[in-house]
């Protein structure tokens, strides 16, 4: 949207600009957080297929239960700093007076969830493996499922994304 704001005031452009990504980023930012909290809530605890440790301490012995439940911990920690990140962000977009859809923030925090759930599966489930999704006879089916929702979303937003910042080109076209 904002490459096609014109504006004789160069630095007037530059802020806008800046100021135009800061929901977005926003949006992610709280996306990954809500993923990261998903996960560990439902998968972890709600459903206890997994552990973040538990493929490499299994939750044989109370020791190792106490080891994968303070790393689940810090995994929650991980999300309220994606969360407070997000937060933080969205109120100085706030500050700044910048205008975001609910399509918009729909849009980068399915990105930012998708992104999340793609990249946690990637590296903890395929390149570390320090757990699966379901672990059992059908888990590379379960952790490639996680890969493919994270895709999903992540095109679903980006879609999202780009129809709004089309509309708001046209609206603009329109106003000139």
């Amino acid at each position: 949207m904002t490459a096609y704001f014109m504006d004789s005031n160069r630095e007037m452009m530059l802020s806008k600009q800046t100021g135009d990504r800061l929901p977005v980023t926003a949006g992610v930012f709280i996306g990954m957080s809500l993923a990261g909290f998903f996960d560990g809530i439902v998968l972890h605890q709600i459903l206890q297929w997994h552990h973040l440790l538990s493929s490499i301490r299994p939750t044989d012995s109370i020791k190792d239960l106490q080891i994968n439940t303070l790393a689940d911990g810090l995994f929650h920690i991980a999300s309220y700093v994606l969360l407070t990140i997000g937060l933080i962000t969205l109120w100085r977009a706030y500050q700044q007076k910048t205008a975001i859809s609910s399509r918009s923030m729909t849009g980068a925090m399915l990105l930012g969830a998708g992104a999340f759930n793609f990249f946690e599966g990637l590296i903890n489930h395929h390149l570390l493996q320090i757990h699966h999704v379901k672990p059992g006879s059908n888990q590379l089916l379960w952790d490639l499922s996680f890969l493919a929702i994270g895709v999903v979303l992540m095109g679903i937003g980006w879609l999202m994304l780009k129809q709004q910042s089309t509309d708001s080109l046209e609206n603009i076209e329109v106003r000139n």
